[in-house]
């Protein structure tokens, strides 16, 4: 048995009927991979309920891992194999150019309705002209922090880092001595993964030290102001952020915020629905505003978000979009944003009461949303994911005590030229 098809009996052993009805006479069976953080499984569940229903097919799900890198691996593994156990995938913001060739081309499944979601989102997802992907949510990092515990202190919400860190060890110390000896300052996402290359260039970013590889192709990493922003990460840990924090995704980061036990968190918006959730020990104490900025920088936040794409290889394409075309709508979307706080892809949702009634801050952090900072994965095409994970491994490095900022961002610069083996990526 090769390593996929070991993969992919272990996968369909956990898939699962979305559907309610059953499968009909006249129907198809379209399988999907939805995310695993948060709520994502609940409303893909409910939303696929209510096209089965409509459409008279089935919905089942394909269980897939947390981390973005290892989902990536399944479906290389799987398009590798042509399999056809997978007709409609969730696809990362910076994956569009690299899955191209096994992404069906959605153009003439979308009546044009494209045209209402943002601009540049459907440009990331078009690559040689194919629309390989529709925009389901857009994503950016925030900063959560506990209201009731800065007002307790005559605190504001930090506008620098620096800022932050004061703030933050202030909070802690207090709050330990005053008997709550679990409190932490901050927690982020410090594992060696794609969310560490997302939290390492909003802080290279909002140093001014630019990004990891220019919109030209030319590598910028190694600078003064991205190795102080790294070093100025690396005093955050075990100083007003756990050791722990080095192996904390975005789930391990809320759970520790949520519980109560931290008075700042690094995190993408979904976490707010939770955080304001009837058994959240937080709920009414959490607000958000953007991410800080460094010396001679600005606010950054990386770009995330998700988008629903069609394989190449499913036997029922058409089906398989007219999902896509039914998780990406407006009423989807707006039920999504109210219920789980995903920021839509819509435009026009951003001025919906109903919205922002449940959501105050994405009206104010529309800017953030739209501007966000994104990863270098159009530029370097197929190699984004050698170029990510040299990323996140230098900063992990400097994180973790292993190198200082300079040496780390000299040495990523050698490595990033050895992956691009030319003038051009």
């Amino acid at each position: 048995m090769t390593a996929f098809t070991k993969t992919a009996a272990a996968v369909l052993l956990s898939i699962g009927t979305l559907g309610s009805m059953g499968a009909h006479a006249a129907g198809v069976t379209v399988t999907i991979s939805c995310g695993s953080v948060g709520q994502d499984f609940e409303f893909c569940k409910k939303a696929g309920d209510e096209w089965s229903a409509k459409t008279g097919n089935t919905v089942k799900h394909l269980s897939i891992p947390q981390s973005s890198s290892d989902i990536l691996g399944l479906f290389r593994q799987m398009f590798s194999a042509k399999s056809t156990d997978l007709d409609v995938l969730s696809v990362d913001v910076v994956w569009p150019g690299l899955l191209k060739d096994h992404l069906l081309d959605l153009t003439s499944y979308t009546q044009g309705a494209e045209k209402a979601h943002f601009p540049a989102i459907v440009a990331n997802n078009t690559v040689g002209g194919k629309l390989l992907a529709m925009p389901w949510f857009t994503d950016a990092g925030v900063l959560y922090y506990r209201k009731d515990l800065l007002a307790k202190y005559n605190e504001k919400a930090p506008t620098t880092w620096a800022e932050l860190t004061a703030t933050a060890q202030k909070v802690m110390d207090g709050e330990r001595k005053a008997g709550t000896p679990d409190m932490q300052g901050f927690v982020f996402q410090a594992k060696a993964y794609e969310g560490l290359t997302c939290d390492g260039i909003e802080w290279v970013s909002s140093f001014g030290g630019g990004s990891i590889v220019d919109p030209t192709g030319k590598i910028t990493i190694n600078n003064p102001q991205a190795a102080k922003a790294l070093n100025t990460a690396a005093g955050w840990i075990g100083t007003i952020a756990p050791t722990g924090v080095l192996n904390y995704g975005e789930e391990e980061a809320r759970g520790v915020f949520q519980k109560g036990n931290a008075v700042f968190m690094r995190n993408w918006p979904y976490a707010w629905s939770l955080s304001q959730g009837a058994d959240s020990p937080v709920k009414g104490k959490v607000g958000v505003v953007a991410l800080p900025k460094g010396d001679n920088g600005k606010t950054s936040a990386a770009l995330g978000g998700w988008q629903l794409a069609v394989s190449k290889y499913s036997k029922n394409p058409k089906e398989a979009a007219d999902l896509v075309m039914y998780l990406t709508s407006e009423a989807v979307q707006k039920d999504r944003a109210i219920r789980g706080s995903y920021n839509p892809t819509i435009v026009s949702l951003y001025k919906d009461k109903e919205v922002l009634g449940a959501n105050p801050f994405f009206g104010d952090l529309y800017d953030t949303f739209v501007g966000a900072v994104p990863r270098p994965a159009t530029i370097t095409g197929a190699k984004y994911n050698e170029v990510s994970a040299a990323f996140w491994n230098a900063t992990h490095e400097v994180l973790s005590g292993k190198s200082k900022g300079e040496d780390s961002v000299k040495k990523l610069e050698a490595k990033l030229d050895s992956i691009r083996r030319g003038p051009k990526w």
